[in-house]
C-alpha cells in the first residue's frame, strides 16, 4: 500500500520506517526542510536503538523516502497518518492540536482518490470526528474515511514494539476502512497480534487510559517506597511480592525519582483537562498528576539531606534523560533536581551517554566525556537514569575518585550490602541506608 506520514518526530519517523519494513511504500513528510535533508542522508535526529538500521535498509530498498512537500505524498495515497506533536497547551493543560488541525486541512485539498485519513498523534476523544469535520468542509466532495489508531511505543523499545505489539487498536467506523487498516496491519497476522476494532472514541480513550493507569502504577510504587522508607521495608520486596499477582503485574513496579518523558506527563493531564470538562472527575488521576510533580522536588530535597546540605560542594549526576536508551529530556526528573540543587549552591557536573546535547538546550551544568570524568574530585554521586554502563562502574575505581565515598542511587541498581562492603555510603529509594562497617 501507499502510506503517507506527515511528521518525523518520534512517533512518525518510528511508525514510516517500520510501515515500510512491512513491505508498504511509505514517505515522511515534514516542512522542518533540515531534518528532511538531514534524513536523505541517513542521519537520523533522534536517539532510538536500531532506528537507524530501519531506515537505511528501507531507504535503500525503495520502500522509505522523505520530503517537506506534502503534494509529493498525498496523492495517490491509500492511508495518511498524521503524526505531529501534541504538546500541552499553555495555560490550561489541553493537548495542543493546532498542527493535527493544520495537516487535517492540507490533506484535504490534496486526496484524489479514496484515502484513509490516520490520526497517529495522542489526541484527546473526540479529535479524529473534528480531522472529519475539517476535511469534509475542506472537500465537501473527497472520497475519505478519518481513523484512529494510537501508537504505543516506548522510547527505547519502539522498533521491537512496532514489530511484536501486545495489540493493535483501530477506531473506525466504516468497512472500507477497516479494510485498509487490515492490509497496512496484515504482516501482524502472521504472529497472531490482537488487532482491535471499535469506535473512534473509544480507540482514542484507550491510549489516555493506558498511559494514565501505567503512570498510576509507577506513582503507586513511589508512595510505598516513601512508606519503606518509614517503616524499614525494601520496596523492591514489596514489588517483586505483588507484581507475582497475575493481576498486578510486575512491569511499571520500579521506584524513583517519578515519570517523564514525552507520553506519562503530558498525557495523564490532558486526561485530567478532559474528564474534568466532560463533567466526569479523574480523581485517582488527578492525584498521580500531583504526587509525581511533587515526587521530583522530594527526591532534590533527598540528594541535600544525603549530603548533609549541597552548597560548595561538587556533585556528580550519571544520567539525565528520563530513561535510559533515548535522548529525550522532556519532563525529565534532572530538569527540577539539577536546577534544584544548583540553587541550594551546588556545582553540577554530569555525564549522559546519549543525553547531553539535548540537556545543554535546557540546563546549564558541567557535561562530562564520561562516567569518570564526572567522578574526578566529586563529593558524592547521584544516579538519575539506569544506563546499562553504570550498572557495573568499577566501585574501587569510583570510591578512588570521589572526595566522599556517597552515593545516592535514584532507580535502585545496586544492592546496598555490596555497596556498604564496598566501603560507600549508600542512599537508595524505598530502602534502607547502608554504610561502611565501622
Amino acid at each position: 500500500m501507499r502510506i503517507a506520514m506527515i511528521g518525523t518526530g518520534y512517533v512518525g519517523l518510528v511508525s514510516g520506517a517500520c510501515l515500510s519494513e512491512f513491505g508498504h511504500d511509505v514517505i515522511c513528510v515534514d516542512k522542518d526542510q533540515a531534518k528532511i535533508d538531514a534524513l536523505e542522508k541517513g542521519v537520523i535526529p533522534i536517539f532510538e536503538p536500531g532506528l537507524d538500521e530501519v531506515v537505511a535498509a528501507n531507504v535503500k530498498a525503495g520502500r522509505l523516502s522523505f520530503t517537506n512537500d506534502l503534494k509529493k505524498a498525498v496523492p495517490g495515497a491509500d492511508a495518511v497518518f498524521i503524526a505531529v506533536g501534541t504538546p500541552s497547551r499553555r495555560g490550561d493543560g489541553h493537548a495542543d492540536l493546532q498542527y493535527v488541525f493544520a495537516a487535517a486541512k492540507e490533506v484535504a485539498g490534496l486526496i484524489d482518490r479514496y484515502a484513509v485519513i490516520v490520526t497517529k498523534s495522542t489526541v484527546p476523544v473526540g479529535t479524529s470526528r473534528k480531522v472529519e469535520q475539517i476535511v469534509r468542509e475542506t472537500s465537501p466532495h473527497g472520497d475519505f474515511d478519518v481513523a484512529s489508531n494510537p501508537e504505543f511505543l516506548r522510547e527505547g523499545s519502539a522498533i521491537e514494539d512496532f514489530r511484536r505489539p501486545d495489540r493493535v487498536v483501530c477506531g473506525c467506523d466504516g468497512e472500507r476502512a477497516r479494510n485498509v487498516m487490515r492490509e497496512i496491519y496484515r504482516p501482524l497476522y502472521l504472529n497472531e497480534t490482537p488487532i482491535i476494532f471499535t469506535t473512534r472514541e473509544s480507540s482514542e480513550l484507550i491510549k489516555y487510559a493506558a498511559n494514565a493507569f501505567l503512570a498510576t502504577k509507577i506513582t503507586f510504587i513511589n508512595e510505598m517506597a516513601n512508606l519503606c522508607e518509614k517503616l524499614g521495608g525494601d520496596v523492591q520486596d514489596v514489588a517483586r511480592g505483588i507484581g507475582l499477582d497475575g493481576r498486578i503485574g510486575n512491569k511499571f513496579l520500579h521506584a524513583g525519582p517519578g515519570f517523564g518523558g514525552s507520553c506519562f506527563p503530558k498525557d495523564t493531564l490532558a486526561l485530567l483537562k478532559t474528564s474534568q470538562d466532560a463533567g466526569a472527575p479523574a480523581r485517582i488521576v488527578e492525584a498521580v498528576v500531583a504526587v509525581n510533580d511533587a515526587r521530583k522536588r522530594e527526591m532534590a530535597e533527598k540528594i541535600e539531606r544525603a549530603f548533609g546540605g549541597v552548597k560548595g560542594k561538587t556533585i556528580a549526576i550519571l544520567g539525565l534523560t528520563f530513561k535510559p536508551n533515548t535522548d529525550d529530556m522532556r519532563d525529565a526528573p534532572s530538569l527540577v533536581i539539577v536546577p534544584y540543587l544548583q540553587q541550594a549552591g551546588a556545582r553540577i557536573r554530569a555525564y549522559d551517554p546519549e543525553g547531553a546535547r539535548e540537556a545543554a538546550k535546557s540546563l546549564t551544568l558541567d557535561l562530562c566525556t564520561d562516567t569518570y570524568e564526572a567522578l574526578d574530585g566529586a563529593d558524592g554521586v547521584v544516579i538519575l537514569t539506569e544506563w546499562n554502563e553504570f550498572r557495573a562502574l568499577d566501585l574501587p575505581r569510583v570510591k578512588s575518585l570521589l572526595k566522599t565515598p556517597l552515593m545516592i542511587d535514584l532507580r535502585n541498581i545496586y544492592r546496598p550490602g555490596l555497596m556498604a562492603d564496598a566501603g560507600f555510603t549508600y542512599v537508595s529509594v524505598g530502602r534502607a541506608t547502608a554504610g561502611p562497617a565501622k
